[in-house]
């Protein structure tokens, strides 16, 4: 089934085009990753893809609901959630605040049950508790709990962001460099990460430069330079294609 689908998708800022007629769709359960050399658009795609940019024009597609013109908190209750290049935790506060924080998004109980501290507010709180809990296990953070976020290393507060997009119960994930600044080990256990959240049922949007990971758990690949689309194939077509390896991959492909 086709999840996200987008169409001749543009956003020019004055005389630039950052994106240009920028069409492809993503399956269920797919990971798919947009790769291209710096300035290429992408981290410019996924703010309109998540109501941070609205486009020039174009169309972007839910399954069958158009988002091009929606902001992003109801671009996230539609069941998307995204991560940023640039960590943006609540640096103060612990790992499973931050948790919680992104669960509220989706709270039952009104502004009075919350003031009156009502029995549905306390069994609603005490769920949404339990089951940030179980976003932490699953993503081996559960010791971390307690501690301050901005306390942690790197690698692990990449992690929290993960699990805070889990937390808004969002099906589609949009993952802006996860590896970024990683080593080879926590690179490696990132895409374990990716990887698994497949089998969580979740469907993956990846920006990521580093072509280890990208050809190593996507299922399709689309390539963008200087706002265009170039390319789209598997990872081995990716690799093999002469347009790609000469405006991105270069040697790297040998």
């Amino acid at each position: 089934m086709q999840l996200l689908t987008v169409k001749s998708l543009s956003k020019q800022f004055g005389g630039i085009r950052a994106i240009e007629d920028v069409s492809f769709g993503v399956k269920a359960g797919d990971i798919l990753s947009i790769i291209g050399p710096n300035g290429a658009g992408k981290t410019t795609l996924f703010n309109c893809l998540t109501g941070f940019m609205r486009p020039t024009r174009g169309s972007i597609l839910l399954t069958d609901r158009e988002l091009s013109a929606l902001p992003p908190d109801s671009i996230g209750r539609l069941g998307i959630a995204r991560t940023f290049q640039n960590i943006r935790l609540f640096r103060e506060m612990t790992v499973l605040e931050n948790i919680l924080v992104a669960q509220h998004a989706r709270i039952r109980y009104g502004v009075v049950s919350a003031v009156l501290r009502s029995t549905a507010y306390k069994d609603e709180e005490k769920s949404l508790r339990e089951k940030a809990v179980e976003y932490l296990e699953l993503l081996g953070l559960e010791a971390l709990a307690a501690k301050p976020s901005g306390s942690l290393a790197y690698g692990a507060q990449r992690k929290i962001e993960i699990a805070r997009a889990l937390a808004t119960g969002a099906g589609l994930i949009l993952l802006d460099e996860p590896t970024a600044g990683m080593n080879p080990l926590e690179t490696d256990e990132m895409m374990a990460l990716i990887s698994n959240l497949r089998v969580m049922g979740k469907t993956v949007l990846l920006i990521e430069h580093d072509m280890k990971v990208v050809m190593g758990i996507s299922d399709r690949i689309v390539v963008l330079d200087h706002g265009v689309k170039i390319a789209e194939g598997s990872p081995p077509e990716i690799r093999s294609d002469p347009l790609v390896i000469e405006a991105y991959l270069g040697r790297e492909t040998h």
